[in-house]
């Protein structure tokens, strides 16, 4: 428990969030050879600019500005209407039924969703059960809600055809009291999809020991080929009380209109509404708009999206391959490359700021997923295929200069 107000929010952190870099103190760094010449580029987040965004978006969107106040004021959980639409497409696409009345809600962006959730479901003391790795902010919420966070390790680089959970972890973590259990399919920042087998076990356990899942599936439609994708909400033992998180962002693009929908358990949808009325009142009312687009996008769109990022995930992997030390699981779904590099002369933390000196690159560190990542980083390859290329390239090249 944090002694002062000061100290809680130290902890909270957002020097290595995406589009903070600006923010960072300046530092003396040890920077060794000339600046490479090259297009800057931020890998702490997708570039919406290099992708167009799902057509007809903006269109629906300046619809609903020009409707005026039925569309800015709509109730908190969403316009009915909206909620309506978005109910039918994702119990389509999850193998659910969703009351649209009762067990959805729409959010500021998939992030507003996780915060609702969360402090929906967390009490202090609580303990809260948690992937290691995995999105910066689930360690970060749980410590804010004063939760007693429970790590549990996956072994990703070792696992095949599976994300690497230990499950028997897992297990030891409800029977010691974890009423909660947070984790994201596919997993960001390494971008592995949990199998079937992965899947359908968590539910069984969470079921078993009477505790709430939330699932953040925001990268659930973008999958590539050849790779199963289950959910976990439609499980046949799954328990009552889970929320699953999605929403349109950097696979359609739409990053900026900050959506997110939150369905499941009726009384945490109830509690996320009260609290969303008292922190945002609602997702953005003329963006609620946009969502008619959501999978709802012309035929071979999203899986022209999903061949795109293949093609740079890919090509990112090939500059990989040819650096000694330096490894990543190939993403099955969802944009993120969690990259592990051999040791080197100088910190993570300096090395990640040499780097934006030296080459322009920007990548979030690893810590940000977990204390112990010390010689990892993170990376958004949702990005102009060339530049992207280019970048890694300067990347690796100004790290050859400080390698042990």
């Amino acid at each position: 428990m944090y002694k002062t107000i000061a100290e809680k929010f130290d902890h909270l952190g957002v020097d290595n969030a995406p589009g903070q870099e600006s923010q960072q103190k300046e530092v003396a760094l040890d920077l060794r050879g000339e600046k490479l010449e090259g297009p800057a580029m931020d890998f702490s987040h997708g570039d919406v600019d290099a992708h167009t965004p799902t057509p007809g978006s903006f269109e629906v969107f300046a619809e609903g500005v020009k409707e005026g106040g039925a569309q800015a004021y709509t109730p908190y959980k969403g316009r009915p209407a909206i909620l309506e639409m978005v109910a039918s497409r994702i119990s389509s696409f999850a193998g659910v039924s969703i009351d649209p009345k009762s067990e959805l809600i729409l959010t500021a962006g998939t992030q507003g969703a996780l915060f609702l959730a969360m402090g929906s479901n967390i009490m202090p003391g609580d303990k809260v059960a948690f992937v290691e790795p995995d999105y910066f902010a689930n360690r970060k919420m749980v410590e804010f809600f004063n939760g007693e966070m429970v790590p549990i390790h996956m072994a990703y680089e070792e696992a095949k055809g599976c994300s690497g959970i230990d499950l028997e972890e897992l297990e030891k973590a409800f029977q010691d009291g974890a009423k909660l259990f947070i984790f994201s399919n596919p997993n960001n920042p390494v971008g592995c999809i949990y199998s079937p087998e992965e899947t359908r076990r968590i539910a069984a356990m969470a079921k078993r020991y009477g505790a709430t899942l939330i699932v953040d599936e925001l990268y659930s439609r973008q999958v590539y080929p050849g790779l199963p994708y289950t959910h976990l909400c439609a499980q046949e033992d799954a328990p009552d009380n889970i929320i699953t998180i999605m929403g349109p962002s950097k696979t359609e693009s739409l990053s900026g209109y900050r959506l997110g929908a939150a369905f499941g358990n009726a009384a945490i949808i109830e509690r996320m509404e009260k609290l969303q009325a008292i922190m945002a009142l609602r997702c953005s009312g003329y963006n609620q708009a946009v969502l008619k687009t959501w999978f709802n996008e012309p035929e071979g769109w999203l899986a022209d999206r999903v061949v795109q990022h293949q093609q740079i995930r890919d090509d990112i992997l090939k500059v990989i391959e040819t650096v000694p030390g330096v490894t990543a699981r190939p993403t099955e779904g969802g944009s993120y490359l969690f990259v592990t590099i051999p040791e080197l002369e100088v910190s993570l933390h300096d090395f990640i700021r040499i780097v934006r000196e030296l080459a322009g690159v920007i990548v979030t560190p690893g810590t940000e997923f977990g204390t112990q990542y010390l010689h990892s980083f993170r990376i958004n390859f949702s990005q102009d295929h060339d530049k992207a290329v280019d970048a890694m390239k300067r990347l690796f090249a100004v790290m050859e200069r400080y390698r042990k």
